[in-house]
């Protein structure tokens, strides 16, 4: 049997300015739901979608953070967040909805070129 190709999914956008966070998550859920080994890069902007407790009620849209805390029911366990920008944004990455590793932008890079496929949104 052919080993799995690895995908990473670039996550650069806040988590309710448009559509493409939420669209990150969701194709991250679908492709693992085949059966994908897919991991997630939080950088920039993106990294706000870690924050706990976030209140979307008033946007009228789902909560990112429930989605994000579904991630190990679809294999999803390697999760990793630019360290620079969570600690710009101040995010608390003790209380994110799901456990990521924090990278410098060295090891960014190597991740990104240790993976077969990569889709940044």
């Amino acid at each position: 049997m052919a080993e799995k190709k690895r995908l990473l999914i670039v996550i650069r956008h806040s988590p309710y300015g448009s559509s493409l966070a939420k669209a990150a998550v969701d194709v991250a859920l679908a492709t693992a739901a085949f059966d994908q080994r897919v991991e997630l890069l939080f950088t920039g902007e993106g990294v706000l979608q870690l924050m706990p407790d976030q209140d979307s009620q008033r946007l009228g849209v789902k909560n990112i953070g429930r989605q994000l805390a579904s991630l190990p029911l679809y294999d999803i366990d390697r999760v990793y967040v630019d360290a620079e920008a969570a600690e710009r944004y101040r995010v608390n990455l003790d209380a994110a909805a799901v456990a990521v590793e924090r990278l410098s932008p060295h090891d960014m890079h190597r991740l990104m070129v240790a993976h077969d496929h990569l889709l940044g949104l």
